[in-house]
């Protein structure tokens, strides 16, 4: 605050000497205008010529100041000079005249700068030019008027400028307690201490810096939540599998194992780091999708085009469990069928849609089981909807909700898996504003089958420019 006040002092010293030169010159001017006029009343018509007397006591008066000089010209008709001193310069030629009225013009005599007033006099001489009158003085009593001006507005100043820094930080010092006691506050939290910051002990105009604080300070509580979340769910879902690798490691190495026992072993390690590894991937997948959030890249997506290329990758497992997997509905490059999103993710989220219909369904070479992927658009373009849907057991509609959490498996199946395909997919479709529901594909008959429905609104047509 001090270098701006320091920087106005010099601008503030230089108005002021313009604004004083104005005022000082006033007064003077008025009495020069007052001297003209009094002089062109002493223009006077003798034998039908103009002359002028002034008498000796107006004459000492004009010459009686001792700061500056005076100076007086009367013109007449004629131009010729009937009294005063002919160094005073004529009015400008092209100016025009103006009769009885006073001009004030800046000029300069024997190299003094002088204000002038004149004045065109008419005269009651037939046909005659009026007669000019004017009036000089220097502005040395100007000068010193402004300049007492000055200081009389610039020294009291040297007093107020002092006493405003003073002032000015004592009220910063003030109005910035609350931010230091703040400073305070934040600085003696824990490092584990996330909770808000309370708003209303601080000072009004930093409160939306406080709310902001908040607002990071909750996101990234939940992103640390998320991450002891997905340590947590790591941890419980790989030690299964890998206390089994160990025991069947174990197995395989004691005295006396046969050699069908030893084969027996390594087909059970083969499973256990098989399971883990999907464990491993599907934990990855889900972490990934739960920190995207809106940071994920979004592209325009032909979620047909990406449902039928999950499908060709996951024939060949449903071959082997003599499943019929197949697509119908939209096909790729239907304008109506894009979605604004992350194809990576998207793609993720069919696959264990998939993934979890194959393991689900069961099948045989005598009954075959049938999954059928679709991407579908309503008439008006304002909805896509995904659906894959198959002819196994189905869930109980008790369950339909606990499906969706992590690592729950519906009672009563036998199928291989981490429990975590689900909540990858509402992650995922969360994360691009879709909802995701699952039904009966066949209602009324046993098994009724399961259907799950993932509806997105479709990419405007300015998300497509």
């Amino acid at each position: 605050m001090l270098t701006p006040l320091l920087l106005l002092w010099p601008v503030s010293l230089v108005l002021t000497w313009l604004v004083a030169q104005g005022i000082a010159g006033k007064p003077f001017d008025r009495a020069l205008e007052y001297n003209v006029r009094a002089m062109a009343q002493l223009i006077t018509i003798q034998r039908n010529h103009a002359e002028f007397s002034l008498p000796r006591p107006a004459r000492e008066l004009l010459r009686a100041d001792d700061s500056d000089t005076v100076y007086y010209q009367v013109l007449g008709p004629r131009g010729d000079l009937l009294s005063g001193e002919k160094e005073i310069p004529p009015p400008p030629s092209l100016e025009q005249a103006v009769i009885d009225e006073v001009r004030i013009r800046d000029d300069v005599i024997k190299g003094f700068d002088v204000k002038v007033a004149y004045m065109w006099v008419t005269l009651p001489l037939t046909g005659s030019k009026p007669a000019l009158v004017q009036v000089a003085e220097t502005l040395e009593k100007r000068s010193v008027l402004a300049a007492e001006i000055v200081k009389g507005v610039m020294l009291p100043q040297f007093v107020i400028l002092p006493l405003a820094v003073l002032l000015v930080w004592l009220a910063l010092v003030q109005a910035l307690k609350p931010l230091n006691q703040l400073e305070e506050r934040i600085r003696a939290r824990k490092p584990d201490d996330l909770s808000p910051i309370d708003a209303l002990a601080v000072p009004m105009e930093v409160t939306p810096l406080v709310e902001s604080v908040n607002d990071l300070l909750m996101r990234l509580t939940d992103s640390i939540a998320t991450q002891k979340r997905f340590l947590a769910d790591a941890a419980h879902q790989l030690k299964t599998p890998l206390a089994g690798l160990r025991m069947q490691a174990e197995m395989a190495q004691r005295e006396g194992a046969s050699a069908e026992d030893l084969k027996h072993s390594l087909r059970q390690i083969g499973r256990a780091s098989i399971r883990a590894t999907h464990s491993v991937n599907q934990l990855l997948a889900l972490a990934r999708a739960e920190s995207s959030g809106s940071a994920m890249p979004r592209t325009i997506c032909d979620l047909a085009e990406l449902t039928m290329s999950v499908v060709r990758d996951c024939v060949p497992r449903a071959l082997d469990k003599h499943i019929d997997l197949g697509y119908e509905g939209t096909q790729p490059g239907t304008p109506s069928c894009t979605v604004l999103g992350n194809a990576t993710l998207l793609k993720e989220m069919v696959r264990n849609l998939v993934d979890n219909a194959i393991n689900y369904t069961p099948s045989s070479l005598e009954h075959p089981g049938v999954i059928t992927a679709r991407v579908l658009t309503d008439p008006f373009g304002r909805a896509l909807v995904l659906q894959v849907e198959d002819s196994g057991p189905g869930v109980p509609e008790a369950e339909r909700e606990l499906i969706f959490q992590p690592f729950y498996r519906a009672l009563g199946t036998e199928a291989d898996g981490s429990g975590l395909g689900l909540p990858i997919v509402l992650e995922i479709a969360q994360q691009h504003s879709a909802s995701v529901s699952m039904e009966d594909t066949h209602p009324g008959r046993t098994p009724p089958g399961a259907r799950f429905v993932v509806r997105f609104t479709a990419a405007s047509d300015s998300d497509l420019s």
